[in-house]
């Protein structure tokens, strides 16, 4: 672990894909400005979802659009990279289930859901 940053130092990030969810979580009560940034409607949470191998974003979208009354507001199959909204319990539910398929049915290592 680096503890302290010189200016000579410099970091390297590197991208392993792996069969793993590395972010689930839900914005429960975003502020105006957080809805402008994104470009979506002041409507509801926020879900988050960061995905390896990037292009599975695609299969997370289709089942957190199925699970529940969501809207679909931006997937990246490039980055690993999902966002939906909806009344909270379905931002919630789509992220459970989600996790529940990519865990259970294809291997994947994910990470527990988190809200803020």
């Amino acid at each position: 672990m680096i503890e302290e940053l010189g200016k000579n130092n410099r970091i390297i990030q590197e991208s392993v894909p792996g069969k793993q969810i590395t972010l689930a979580h839900v914005v429960a009560a975003p502020i105006a400005a957080v809805y402008d940034s994104l470009g979506v409607g002041h409507v509801g949470a926020i879900g988050i979802l960061s995905l390896t191998p990037n292009e599975t974003a695609i299969i997370a979208a289709d089942i957190a659009g199925k699970a529940a009354d969501v809207d679909i507001c931006f997937v990246d199959r490039f980055t690993g990279s999902v966002m939906f909204n909806g009344d909270i319990q379905s931002v919630e539910t789509s992220l459970d289930q989600v996790l529940r398929y990519f865990k259970d049915t294809l291997g994947f290592s994910t990470v527990p859901l988190t809200k803020s």
